[in-house]
């Protein structure tokens, strides 16, 4: 099975880069929606997560996410400790996801990793596609989202690895900056280079032991 990364900075489009792939037939994992299930009521961070920041539950009995992204803002003692916390989690998911997929005999499977090259994932995916705008566009996208200043953006910006390395170190690029049938096709184009291409890193390169870290961007929850 050949295991793609996706990743790219935030407000480049990575979420429709998935869900194009999802109509390819392709399976995807995503880390951000994997911690949303966990933060959910019921979700099996969000007892521990509430616990470790009182404040941040909701009534419901899930995460706050607005409310726990402030906490953790530029607090480097609260991030490690929400790290603790769902690092571990979104692990299990993602090796319950891999597990699935090499069951059922998928030929491909893609990871959405916002922090790919920051935790060191690529080490554990085939190849990596990242999606890229004009910086520009990235920021009109992110600047419409509730609660998201320019300051946020520029530190959300110093936490992530910049774009034009995140396309230097990249195997595919997908643009999405220009009409949605560019970012389309260049995904139709990845899906047939890697058709039919052995994977060497699931999983050999997922022992018990190792995992990918993919908690999502806490400045940008």
């Amino acid at each position: 099975m050949f295991v793609l990364g996706l990743t790219g900075s935030i407000g480049m489009g990575k979420s429709t880069a998935s869900q194009t792939f999802r109509s390819f037939g392709v399976p995807v994992f995503e880390a951000d929606a994997a911690v949303h299930c966990l933060f959910a009521p019921g979700g099996a961070a969000a007892g521990p997560v509430g616990a470790a920041f009182p404040g941040c539950a909701d009534p419901a009995g899930g995460i706050d996410r607005a409310a726990l992204g402030k906490r953790v803002f530029g607090d480097a003692a609260a991030l490690a400790l929400l790290e603790a916390i769902v690092h571990p989690l979104v692990r299990a998911a993602e090796r319950r996801f891999l597990e699935r997929c090499a069951g059922a005999r998928r030929p491909l499977a893609v990871l959405d990793v916002p922090l790919l090259y920051e935790t060191g994932g690529e080490r554990l995916v085939d190849a990596v596609a990242v999606v890229s705008a004009p910086v520009f566009l990235q920021a009109q996208r992110v600047l419409r989202r509730k609660g998201v200043s320019v300051d946020r953006l520029a530190a959300i910006r110093r936490r992530q690895t910049p774009d034009v390395e995140k396309r230097r170190r990249a195997d595919f690029v997908i643009p999405t900056g220009l009409d949605r049938r560019h970012s389309v096709r260049a995904i139709a184009r990845i899906i047939d280079r890697v058709r039919g291409r052995r994977g060497v890193r699931w999983p050999r390169a997922w022992p018990p032991d190792r995992w990918l870290a993919v908690l999502i961007d806490p400045l940008a929850l």
